[in-house]
């Protein structure tokens, strides 16, 4: 009864898994990027497109909301078709011929990216914010693009094992903090789903975000094409599958002799070496088990007899001794061949050791005359790499690998927090990042494709001198410019909401909001006051300096008191602390150390924690200088 119960028990998973498999088959003919799967938030009214590959001659048919779909791959095997405008709603189901996606919401849908604060784990901020615990939202949505860099090429699709998560208890863990927060406060305001479609890299400059096209006003960083296929070329073994074979022509080889060091030899090189070498075998051979000792080489080597490998050893000091199973050595000419490798060009056979081939009452003596050819010769590596040093910053590799490939997924707008490894640099950075709006508006077809700036909030120790130099500061005032002057871009200012000792502050809740305010205005239109205020102009007064600011809204105002971290200056450049007064929708500036004034400077510094001015709305004005000292 057992043995009954077993076999068809056996024969039902045999026919299931039969199943299963000629059912996976099915699927393959059609591959989809992870993006278009299920959870997945589309953008509302606006034409989509669906894309991925197929097998040629393959027919795509899909259905979705009552419409049906028709297509063909190109002669790529890439295939795409264009839906129409759809209004927000779900969830809603699309086939793709077998394949069937569910749970498909249309909503808003984000574009979040930048480095290690668009990163931080939403696990970080559950004892600050509990309620993330028992997070109940079904209709924010959320995919991490996977990391990908490739500084040589840009790729058609993102590398495997991205996937969409709801915001629920069961889910919401897979999030980044400040994705969640701005989808909550998105979905919470409009009702609507809404999808952030995270392409960030912890410690990521922004140059590795950019084109190569688009960094060709920064000529240190664009990559010495050249070089880098070179470097490329030269990290590839020649020999590799090739020099091993018994019926390889080495005719137009060196000579070299074993034992002997490489040097000796007038090998210069660092490296892989391929030494080869002939040997003639009796009848009594053919085919027969055989012992082979290579003595001791310097440092690593595979080892093959007649194109068959018979042994490898990863380092120095071990004697070589390989077994030649039977059915390799044959009758008259034989080859062996070995592959040696020695990084730091110090490559030997160590004399006055064996080096032979015994078997059956037979041996073969190996030493004397060998041939040579270099496989790979690492000290040419140095002349490329001297032409490529800004690849440590990997120039367009993140562009190339993690946004050109999800181009065809539409957004509402793009999210941009990222400056911290560019604080070092500040004084491109405006450049680079008007470059990188461009960039993007141009692979994502479309000319006002809203960018919203985080800009750095406050980090490191506050200092009593308005004299030290700032990167953060200046990052701040590279984002606020094009905040300012690149058409349809906002900014949040943060500057309060940092902590002194964390790069990576917790409360994200705040900065999604006072972005979202942004978002409200720009993206949808609402007439409302969304930044605090804005440095205009200044005046000379005798020994005073008027400011002047734009969005002040109900009014300027401080918070905490008198106004702080006001600063102002001579013709010498040296900056003293101001006392600093409101005075209507201005603000007065001075100092009785400073007679004949030239600047001021407002929250300029790496944590400008308490400066405090804002207008009524309660919105910080962004840090500025009058100066470009």
């Amino acid at each position: 009864m057992k043995t009954g119960y077993f076999r068809s028990f056996l024969t039902f998973k045999i026919l299931f898994l039969m199943a299963f498999f000629s059912h996976q088959l099915l699927f393959g003919k059609i591959k989809l990027p992870d993006l278009v799967s299920d959870k997945m938030v589309l953008q509302r009214d606006v034409e989509l497109k669906i894309w991925g590959w197929a097998d040629q001659g393959e027919n795509i048919t899909i259905r979705f909301r009552n419409e049906t779909y028709n297509t063909s791959p190109d002669k790529n095997g890439k295939w795409s078709v264009q839906l129409k405008p759809q209004k927000a709603g779900g969830p809603f189901v699309m086939e793709i011929n077998e394949i069937t996606i569910r749970d498909i919401l249309v909503g808003d849908v984000w574009l979040a990216s930048g480095q290690s604060n668009m990163e931080t784990p939403i696990a970080r901020l559950t004892d600050r914010f509990p309620e993330i615990n028992v997070s109940d939202f079904n209709k924010i949505r959320y995919f991490k693009v996977p990391t990908q860099n490739n500084v040589e090429s840009v790729q058609e699709n993102i590398a495997p094992g991205g996937k969409w998560f709801t915001g629920t208890a069961s889910e919401v863990m897979n999030w980044t903090a400040f994705a969640y927060f701005y989808a909550l406060e998105a979905y919470e305001h409009t009702k609507i789903p809404q999808g952030m479609l995270v392409s960030s890299l912890g410690g990521s400059a922004i140059q590795s975000w950019v084109s190569q096209e688009h960094l060709k006003d920064f000529p240190n960083d664009l990559i010495d094409k050249q070089a880098l296929s070179a470097l490329n070329s030269s990290k590839l073994d020649k020999g590799r599958n090739l020099w091993n074979q018994k019926d390889f022509n080495d005719a137009d080889w060196q000579k070299a002799k074993v034992p002997g060091k490489w040097k000796d030899n007038g090998i210069q090189a660092k490296g892989t070496v391929w030494f080869r070498k002939n040997f003639e075998l009796p009848a009594s051979m053919d085919g027969k088990f055989a012992r082979l000792y290579l003595g001791v080489m310097v440092d690593s080597d595979s080892v093959f007899v007649n194109g068959k490998f018979v042994g490898a050893t990863s380092y120095t000091y071990p004697p070589r001794k390989y077994d030649i199973p039977g059915g390799i050595l044959k009758q008259g000419k034989n080859t062996i061949a070995i592959q040696l490798t020695s990084n730091f060009g110090n490559g030997e056979f160590v004399a006055d050791k064996p080096y032979k081939i015994v078997g059956d009452g037979v041996v073969v003596d190996l030493t004397g005359e060998w041939k040579y050819n270099i496989g790979r010769d690492m000290s040419k590596d140095e002349d490329y790499k001297s032409k490529l040093k800004n690849l440590r910053n990997t120039p367009s590799g993140l562009y190339n690998g993690m946004i050109y490939p999800i181009r065809d997924y539409k957004v509402r707008g793009a999210i941009w927090y990222q400056g911290e490894s560019n604080a070092g640099q500040s004084e491109n950075y405006a450049g680079l990042l008007k470059n990188l709006i461009e960039n993007w508006r141009e692979v994502f077809q479309w000319e006002q494709m809203p960018f919203l700036l985080v800009q750095l909030p406050n980090f490191m120790e506050k200092t009593n001198d308005p004299n030290v130099p700032s990167g953060w500061a200046g990052i701040r005032e590279a984002q606020f410019k094009t905040s300012q002057t690149v058409p349809y871009t906002a900014m949040s200012v943060n500057y309060d909401l940092g902590e002194w000792n964390d790069i990576h502050p917790l409360n994200k809740k705040d900065m999604a909001k006072r972005l979202f305010l942004a978002a409200r205005k720009l993206v949808y239109g609402e007439k409302l006051v969304s930044s605090g205020p804005v440095f205009k102009s200044m005046k000379v007064e005798n020994s005073t300096v008027i400011l002047s600011f734009d969005n002040v809204g109900k009014g300027l105002k401080s918070r905490n008191g008198a106004l702080k971290h006001f600063a102002i200056a001579g013709s010498d450049k040296k900056f003293v602390w101001a006392e600093a007064k409101i005075k209507g929708n201005t603000v007065v500036v001075s100092s009785n150390e400073i007679k004949n004034p030239v600047a001021v400077r407002y929250a300029w510094s790496n944590n400008p924690e308490e400066a405090n001015l804002e207008n009524a709305e309660g919105l910080l004005a962004s840090p500025f200088r009058t100066d470009d000292w």
